[in-house]
């Protein structure tokens, strides 16, 4: 039976994906849920019963305030018909429910008990999970069905799994979530099938969902669909000492696995440096012995791993991807920015002689993935006075032979790159023939509908402010290139190009203030250059701040200077041993919640995090100010932990796409400020300042008049690299082609 498992597991993937694209299609209309009355029957719950009735009140009550708005509807998006019957599932269809339940004179007390739980523990669910971006919300009519359905067959005692057979995944696996079903004599083939629609809707979460239930009967077959996808979580879970990990190990037919495994488990922590390597070491191209010559020196080996990645984006070139390939690409980024990037910025007060003394040991392709896989990391200086110049200089000052050799790999991010530290007008003149220039900048914007995802077309959206301010020719050339891609992608009617180029075009349009382009008229999306003081406030009329402190070296020092920049207008509270709270007590009500920076070696920041978010939660207390406030490497637990409801974020460090893609994907409609380095406090504390005053004066925020306030009063060096929202010109984009695609997931 075994072998017919893979073929049986790619015909039940086959069946999901059929189901979540008839899935997708329904879900653009109102969802079809059973029919409810908007009167229900009065009716006395038994005592017993009583508190998880009130439970249940009580959790509706929180899941419709968990929108930030206590306006008793629920807005899970910009369709308000969608968010109509979402309302209307969290109240007269659980209303419904209960009275159901509570009435049926043929359910005994047990079940009536724990089916009442369920609905509980789905209400919460559905809200911590809608704001961790685990389950959309949108689906809570089909999960309150699904499980009055599921309901229906248990209490026949028959199987919930022709119930969930045909659900997508967000609906199977809430309407479950609750063990009252785990008696259920379909319990067992149902899980499975949850399992399946899961790897099918997010494959990276499969490993961690086998971790849980490692004796599915399909765990072997996704083992080995997914090892292939995901090399490097085979290596995490084989190194553990836990049921999935030995069943890792007892496959010894699959020779990718079986290399895997064997890294993992060895005696010595050499497995992680041979790991990015894997597919030249399956096939036998290299050995472990040539990573053993070079993994303890940080230039050999890094070495190693461009000439690696050079060798892949050929292949690549050629239809043939490279297993393992983003592992490698991860290490190349951890190396550049641990062993050169790292020192150099860390030694941004030493002569250069002693600050750039890491890298000139490296080549010409080195520095280039140096430079590209540290964009938001690297310092302007480190850029320009260290690695750019050392890069052409042995390049022999002809950028257009490096890019060659390097099979044009990264190529649109060291552009977007050169243009934001003004280096693009060198690189370019460094073309021995001034046609491959034109050439490359009208590649730089063509097909783009033909990227995975939307990384090559913010790199081109965040270029053109700076081509725009410092070389209007080329910028001009831009523009119509843009427009020729339009015009070619209408012709073709590929709505994808259409809406990518049409929203670029508009974008490079308003850099001109003469052309008087309104984007948010255009682009369909929320205001660009202000944010409206009532859109910040609560109900109460108060608005909540979250200020995210990190517990290392500098962490503490960040923390005081921030408290002592209040003045009589405010009041601390420092009651709270993880977090403090700062009131305004003049003006309008401002909270602002910001944890202690505890010992982060200990996870106690982590911690007083975790603790003041269930805190504000339980408190109903929705942050639409969010402020990060430590080193760039911490950003990406900011956005972790950050409220969806935040529509004004401050990063103060930045960390180019995948960053600003993660905000916008916890809060969609968010101003984004953050800088093109290290945040300093002569910029920052201005910053804090003026926000905090706008807002406890009840006043909106402009951002055009506001960055001149602002500039005044930071006027130091580094405040050119503060980039404001409206010309965040990457993060417009995102908003504005998920908006025009109604794409969440891109």
């Amino acid at each position: 039976m075994n072998k017919f498992l893979p073929v049986l597991l790619l015909l039940l993937l086959s069946l999901q994906v059929s189901a979540q694209r008839r899935s997708k299609r329904k879900k653009k209309n109102v969802p079809q849920v059973v029919a409810v009355v908007d009167t229900i029957p009065a009716y006395t719950p038994a005592m017993i019963r009583l508190k998880l009735h009130e439970n249940i009140d009580a959790d509706q009550k929180a899941l419709l305030a968990s929108d930030g708005n206590a306006d008793g509807i629920l807005k899970v998006g910009v369709d308000s018909k969608v968010n109509e019957a979402v309302t209307n599932a969290a109240t007269k269809q659980v209303n419904w429910l209960q009275y159901r339940l509570e009435t049926d004179p043929k359910l005994d007390q047990r079940l009536k008990a724990n089916y009442l739980s369920g609905i509980s523990e789905i209400l919460r669910f559905v809200k911590t999970g809608w704001k961790r971006n685990e389950v959309d919300a949108a689906y809570l009519p089909q999960i309150i069905t699904a499980y009055q359905n599921c309901i229906e067959a248990d209490r026949n005692k028959q199987s919930i799994a022709p119930v969930i057979r045909p659900l997508p995944y967000d609906v199977a696996y809430t309407s479950i979530l609750p063990r009252v079903f785990k008696d259920n004599p379909g319990y067992k083939e149902t899980k499975g099938l949850v399992l399946v629609k899961l790897s099918q809707k997010y494959p990276q979460r499969t490993f961690a969902a086998l971790k849980a239930d490692p004796e599915s009967p399909y765990a072997d077959s996704l083992i080995r669909v997914m090892a292939h996808k995901y090399p490097q979580q085979v290596y995490d879970y084989a190194q553990a000492n836990n049921k999935l990990s030995y069943k890792l190990q007892g496959i010894e037919d699959d020779p990718l696995i079986t290399h895997i495994v064997a890294m993992a488990r060895s005696d010595s922590k050499s497995g992680q440096f041979y790991f990015p390597f894997l597919d030249n070491i399956v096939k036998g191209k290299i050995t472990t012995k040539d990573i053993d010559n070079a993994k303890n020196d940080p230039v050999k080996y890094f070495r190693l791993l461009v000439n690696t990645e050079i060798e892949y984006t050929t292949r690549m070139a050629n239809g043939d991807t490279a297993i393992g390939y983003k592992s490698l690409l991860a290490k190349m980024e951890q190396k550049a920015k641990d062993d050169f990037i790292a020192p150099i910025n860390g030694l941004h007060e030493s002569p250069d002689a002693i600050r750039f003394r890491a890298i000139q040991p490296l080549r010409a392709e080195d520095l280039y993935y140096v430079a590209v896989l540290t964009d938001g990391l690297i310092y302007t200086s480190s850029y320009t006075n260290g690695v750019y110049p050392l890069m052409m200089k042995k390049a022999g000052n002809k950028g257009d032979e490096l890019l060659k050799k390097l099979n044009f790999d990264h190529y649109r991010k060291f552009i977007a790159q050169a243009a934001a530290y003004n280096t693009l007008r060198n690189f370019l003149g460094s073309f021995q023939n001034q046609e491959d220039t034109k050439n490359l900048m009208t590649t730089f914007v063509s097909n783009l509908e033909k990227s995975d995802g939307l990384e090559d077309g913010v790199d081109v959206a965040d270029s053109y402010a700076s081509v725009y301010e410092t070389l209007p020719d080329l910028s001009k050339q831009m523009l119509e290139n843009v427009k020729n891609n339009l015009d070619r992608n209408q012709h073709n009617r590929n709505k994808k190009g259409v809406a990518i180029y049409s929203i670029l075009y508009n974008l490079f349009l308003s850099a001109d203030s003469t052309n008087h382009i309104d984007l948010t008229q255009k682009l369909h999306i929320p205001p660009v250059y202000d944010v409206s003081f009532k859109s910040l406030a609560n109900e109460k009329g108060e608005v909540v701040c979250q200020v995210f402190f990190y517990g290392d070296k500098d962490g503490q020092t960040i923390f005081n200077g921030f408290l002592g920049m209040f003045n009589s207008n405010w009041k601390i509270d420092r009651s709270n041993k993880q977090w403090v709270v700062i009131r305004s007590v003049k003006g309008n009500p401002v909270a602002i919640y910001a944890n202690r920076p505890l010992d982060e070696t200990k996870g106690e920041d982590d911690a007083a995090q975790r603790a003041l978010n269930a805190y504000l939660e339980d408190h109903n207390l929705y942050p639409t100010v969010t402020i990060h406030r430590g080193h760039s490497y911490w950003a990406p637990s900011t956005i972790d932990y950050m409220s969806p409801t935040s529509k004004l974020v401050f990063m103060g460090s930045c960390g180019g796409f995948n960053l600003i893609d993660s905000i916008l994907r916890k809060s969609q409609d968010a101003h984004i400020i953050a800088s093109k380095q290290i945040g300093k406090t002569a910029i920052n504390k201005p910053f804090f300042l003026l926000l905090t005053e706008k807002l406890r004066t009840g006043k909106d925020i402009e951002w055009i008049p506001f960055w001149k306030e602002f500039k005044k009063a930071a006027n130091v060096p580094g405040f050119e690299d503060y980039i404001p929202p409206y010309k965040n010109l990457g993060a417009i984009f995102i908003k504005a082609y998920k908006k025009e695609t109604g794409q969440t997931d891109v």
